[in-house]
């Protein structure tokens, strides 16, 4: 018997379904950072934005544990999807955002060649799915007025807390599921697991 299976580089149906649970549930803690966001305001100026990045956080899961291209986009679409129907105060702006968010992380992804889930690869996609939110804040005039020290640590606290939260986190996450084993469920049989049956 010839025991090699390919490995699929399109999604499949499972993937699509983890992947949208991964969203649903990140797309209810979107609807409830809210207060998280709110509560760090006091902390100085632009500090919320250290909180941002948790907005960010369902693509950079889902293809760390996935693992496959487009993943990251459609996981940002169905959480903002999910979090505008659960009355999120931003509408069907949300999932502009979301849009852009998954396509940002989506971006370092691809650069990658989709090779590596490492932590380096899910600070970049954080920051990626960061700057994608900041040009739709230029879109709708959200930053495009704020004086250059404003702005700057706007930029730099909503990026900062977007590698800490979108990467970083989400990596540590990732590994915590790995380490469950669910995640072979996912991923196909290679010729080493063949050769180690005997």
């Amino acid at each position: 018997m010839s025991a090699s299976p390919t490995k699929s580089k399109g999604l499949t149906l499972t993937d699509i379904l983890v992947t949208i649970v991964i969203a649903a549930v990140f797309g209810v803690i979107y609807k409830i950072w809210g207060p998280v966001y709110d509560a760090v305001k006091p902390l100085g100026t632009n500090a919320e934005q250290l909180a941002y990045g948790m907005w960010f956080i369902a693509g950079t899961l889902a293809f760390l544990i996935i693992r496959k291209p487009g993943v990251a986009i459609l996981a940002e679409v169905a959480a903002a999807t999910v979090s505008a129907l659960l009355g999120a105060e931003w509408g069907v702006a949300t999932l502009v955002y979301g849009l852009a968010q998954g396509a940002g992380a989506e971006l370092f992804f691809a650069l990658n060649r989709y090779r590596s889930g490492g932590a380096w690869v899910a600070s970049l996609a954080g920051f990626g799915a960061a700057a994608g939110s900041l040009l739709i804040d230029y879109r709708y005039g959200y930053i495009e007025y704020l004086s250059a020290w404003n702005l700057t640590t706007f930029l730099v606290l909503r990026l900062l807390g977007s590698v800490v939260i979108a990467g970083l986190f989400a990596y540590a996450l990732a590994r915590a599921v790995e380490r469950t084993g669910v995640t072979h469920l996912l991923r196909p049989a290679s010729k080493q697991d063949y050769d180690a049956l005997g």
